[in-house]
């Protein structure tokens, strides 16, 4: 091997260190580069609903999504739903796997307005927003446990006072008539039933039957065919939400009696809708679904911006007959 090449190596590395030195005195006497900024985090917000299977609950969906496409900067948006009405125990399920993701604000639709407290109490304690929808959670038992959660919605009362009302025009005092409930441990349930009574009293109308169908079409159908079969002169079924009147109906039409028993539900779901224009269904509610939620997020980002003392908050509601609202 020449001496050349014995020295190369020296020589290489000798450089090489140079440089390195050079290049670290430059990044010493340089000045500091600033660190990249942050983009500001954005609020998360969890919408936790009843059963996707119902037209209204994908509507409210909808109506989320489509506020928060509008407002990409304000906020981030995680949509939930249960199986069926009734599923409470994966709502409670899906309550707990918001609180660990640690979202900011829990809308939600709950299935039952006590079973959903513990959890939304715990949720309340660990520093998130709680707006409540659609469902009043149970008054005393929050007074009880010590803890505000505002509700956001219309009065279910007053709205099927309403709907109740344009049925009693169309009838007769005297006349007989039957309700199908939804859960019964459901607040807004509890609350459409006392007003369809509320109308039927001050007309003069007798209820004979009040049912329960848990919010369920297929199950409505079943208990509005063994109602008329059991009352002959029938002469309205009162549903307390759109999906039963659509079972309603079908047992109607089974039943052959489309001109002697009328329909009323609440809601305003597409189908009902359809049903109401063409004659099959005589009225409905429309409290706006594809907004409550919408309503809800919209409390829940003001409350966070201002540190507020959460208020419940009425929207509107009203009566959809064929021809107009």
């Amino acid at each position: 091997m020449s001496r050349n090449s014995n020295h190369y190596p020296r020589r290489t590395l000798a450089s090489l260190l140079l440089a390195l030195t050079l290049a670290a005195c430059g990044q010493q006497e340089g000045p500091a580069q600033p660190a990249a900024e942050e983009a500001p985090q954005l609020p998360r917000i969890a919408l936790v609903m009843k059963s996707l299977a119902n037209e209204f609950f994908t509507s409210m969906a909808d109506g989320a999504r489509a506020h928060q496409a509008a407002n990409p900067g304000s906020y981030e948006l995680i949509v939930n739903g249960i199986r069926n009405e009734s599923d409470l125990a994966q709502q409670v399920a899906l309550v707990e796997q918001m609180m660990a993701t640690g979202v900011d604000a829990i809308v939600i639709a709950p299935a039952d307005s006590k079973g959903l407290l513990p959890v939304a109490r715990r949720a309340v304690a660990q520093g998130i927003v709680v707006v409540n929808i659609d469902n009043r959670f149970d008054r005393e038992v929050l007074a009880d446990m010590g803890v505000s959660i505002p509700f956001v919605g219309p009065d279910n009362r007053e709205g099927a006072r309403k709907v109740g009302d344009v049925l009693a025009a169309a009838l007769a005092p005297g006349d007989r008539v039957a309700i199908i409930g939804g859960i019964p441990g459901a607040f807004n349930a509890q609350q459409r039933q006392a007003g369809f009574e509320d109308a039927m009293r001050a007309a003069g109308i007798e209820v004979v039957s009040i049912q329960s169908a848990d919010w369920e079409q297929a199950r409505a159908a079943t208990v509005a065919s063994a109602i008329l079969g059991e009352n002959p002169d029938l002469r309205a079924l009162l549903c307390a939400n759109d999906s039963m009147a659509l079972g309603a109906v079908a047992a109607v039409r089974q039943a052959g009696r489309a001109d002697e028993v009328l329909v009323v539900g609440f809601d305003n779901i597409s189908a009902a809708n359809t049903l109401v224009q063409s004659g099959e269904m005589l009225a409905t509610a429309d409290q706006y679904g594809d907004q409550l939620a919408v309503f809800g997020i919209e409390y829940a980002l003001e409350i966070l911006a201002t540190g507020q003392a959460p208020q419940d908050r009425n929207t509107p509601v009203d009566v959809v007959v064929n021809g107009a609202r």
